[in-house]
């Protein structure tokens, strides 16, 4: 098994642009962000203090005549100094807190509400796996981000810039100069090596998200893994993946050793200058013996954050790296979106029309061709055809995933398209023919359909689709976990509990997509006689594979390669003799094949 992955990595997002997009979420709370700003520049001036304190500590204890009470007084502000920038950086971090957590929890809201707002094509492309991840390593982005750069870059710089001033003033101008060609050959050593090492990183990034996808789409397979015998085929495919993200990260780690050794080296040159500057001075008599103290303690200082100012701007660009695909998918169009002001689906008497409807998923596959038809308030309309006729996609597009290439779907004279989504697909009820739940309590599934409804009202559309008497028999009844997917209970059971909660929802245009197809024939005619009742008032688009199930309507549409080839009632479409005649034939023949079938 070879895994595609050629060419180079994904192209990295404009990090500026991921940057600016979190200015917004600091914004929220500007009096906490100013607050921990300037408890920032206290801790790093206080911290810049400490090593003035101590040179004048050592000059006063080299010279013995010197009254014991300066060093003391002088020791507690040395003590006072270094526990001040401690006390203000953990004030700091408090402060900051909730600007940071706020932050995640709005970004993954907007993503999360995002992906709900994106059209179903998106949806049937997506990853699951992959999608989950990138949202998972972004929001952790985030934080590492904000905290960072904020938190450690700017001060690292600040306190540079405070160090450098203080001995440019106090001694001689190489000192500053050293400390400046230092930083920048650091610098520009840091970002050529990081940069050139973010194409590890994306690479485990991508197949991170990749060896997820695979591992919860064969994980939520389990049983066609099962059924035919392929835990190993699946082990070597997840193993793919891995094999390319382990090799990323050995690159990864080993260009990390390297370095961490180049900017060692950088700043072991730089102290060993310093030293011998101040060093020199001492000799010379130009410089005392707490100024060698002051630089030594100022390039200890220094060493650590500048050391730690290129692990951070490492783990800046990862996390850039990491934000990089979530914030992708908020560029994601939209595809289907409501008109700015549109009003709300006014409902007076549910009629629908498809005037004059083409369309088609892309450019070369044209699905429907020239379709119109009415639905007259409080009818029913059934389409039937064989598969891959189009019927389904008319309730997608009534249901608006899709928009209409050509002509209009219009419920009560309105373009679905003026309307808001949320006002039209209000009044619309479904019973898809594969029906998928929630991973919780069967009571949470029926409610789904009105969140607000009361029990005696979830009981009662579970009487209503035939399901409530079998809900008693187990053991934690309507609180029984029905897994993922619904995989618990038969596809008869979802089928009822879909019923169920589209019968709560009680919408004035109904939709049954193949809706009886997991029922055997004894339940099919029980709930077929409920649908029957609770179509009656309603307008109602059936479509439907068993023409059994379809002889009530008030009309029937036949479709053949997107075209509707005949309408009528079913004993108009019987006395034609054509497709219907012909279909309508060949099933009641299956069925008494069936019948000798069943009775043995």
């Amino acid at each position: 098994m070879r895994v595609k992955h050629s060419g180079p990595p994904p192209k990295n997002r404009n990090d500026w642009k991921t940057i600016r997009s979190l200015f917004p979420y600091l914004l929220e709370f500007k009096g906490r962000v100013v607050l921990a700003l300037v408890l920032l520049v206290a801790a790093k001036v206080a911290n810049v203090t400490v090593p003035l304190f101590l040179k004048e500590v050592v000059d006063s204890l080299n010279h013995p005549q010197t009254v014991l009470v300066l060093p003391v007084a002088l020791l507690l502000g040395y003590g006072a100094m270094r526990f001040a920038s401690t006390a203000f950086g953990e004030l700091r971090d408090a402060v900051f807190a909730k600007v940071t957590q706020r932050a995640i929890r709005r970004v993954a809201l907007k993503v999360f509400g995002h992906l709900h707002q994106l059209a179903l094509r998106f949806h049937l492309e997506r990853q699951t796996g992959g999608v989950s991840r990138d949202i998972e390593r972004g929001t952790r982005g985030i934080s590492f981000l904000l905290n960072f750069m904020l938190f450690n870059i700017l001060p690292t710089l600040i306190e540079i810039a405070l160090v450098a001033g203080i001995l440019l003033k106090k001694y001689d101008i190489m000192f500053s100069v050293v400390i400046f060609v230092s930083l920048i050959v650091y610098i520009a050593f840091t970002l050529v090596i990081t940069e050139w090492r973010m194409i590890f990183r994306r690479t485990m990034n991508d197949m991170d998200s990749k060896a997820n996808t695979r591992a919860i789409d064969s994980l939520l397979n389990y049983e066609t893994v099962k059924y035919f015998g392929n835990e190993e085929y699946e082990a070597r495919r997840y193993d793919d993946n891995l094999k390319v993200w382990e090799t990323a990260a050995v690159k990864n780690q080993t260009s990390l050793a390297a370095l961490n050794t180049g900017q060692s080296v950088i700043i072991a040159i730089g102290v060993t200058v310093l030293m011998m500057l101040a060093g020199n001075g001492v000799v010379k008599g130009t410089m005392t013996l707490g100024d060698l103290v002051l630089v030594n303690a100022y390039m200890l200082q220094l060493y650590i954050p500048l050391h730690f100012l290129g692990f951070i701007y490492r783990e800046i660009r990862h996390s850039l790296a990491d934000m990089e695909k979530m914030f992708t998918l908020l560029e994601v169009n939209t595809e289907v979106s409501d008109k700015p002001n549109a009003p709300e689906l006014v409902v007076k008497n549910s009629a629908v029309r498809f005037d004059h409807v083409s369309f088609g998923y892309d450019a070369n596959r044209q699905i429907l061709f020239d379709v119109s038809f009415d639905i007259p308030p409080g009818h029913t309309v059934a389409v039937v055809g064989s598969s891959g006729a189009g019927k389904s996609t008319l309730s997608r597009l009534l249901f608006r995933f899709y928009d209409v290439n050509q002509g209009k779907v219009m419920i009560d004279g309105q373009d679905i398209r003026d309307v808001t989504q949320k006002s039209m697909r209000a009044s619309i009820g479904i019973v898809p023919q594969d029906t998928v739940l929630f991973n919780d309590s069967i009571y949470y599934n029926i409610a789904y359909g009105r969140p607000d409804a009361t029990e005696e009202e979830i009981y009662q559309a579970a009487k209503y689709a035939h399901i409530h008497g079998f809900i008693e028999t187990l053991p934690d009844k309507y609180e029984t976990i029905v897994g993922e997917r619904g995989l618990k209970l038969s596809g008869g059971e979802k089928q009822r509990v879909a019923i169920a909660r589209t019968i709560l929802k009680n919408p004035p245009i109904l939709i049954f997509d193949e809706a009886t197809s997991a029922l055997d024939s004894k339940s099919e005619k029980a709930i077929q006689a409920e649908l029957k009742l609770i179509a009656q008032n309603r307008t109602t688009l059936v479509i439907a594979h068993r023409l059994s199930t379809v002889v009530d309507a008030n009309q029937i549409l036949v479709m053949d390669h997107g075209r509707i080839i005949e309408r009528g009632t079913h004993r108009e479409l019987l006395d034609k003799g054509e497709t219907y005649a012909q279909m309508w034939a060949l099933q009641q023949q299956e069925e008494e094949i069936k019948k000798p079938l069943y009775a043995s």
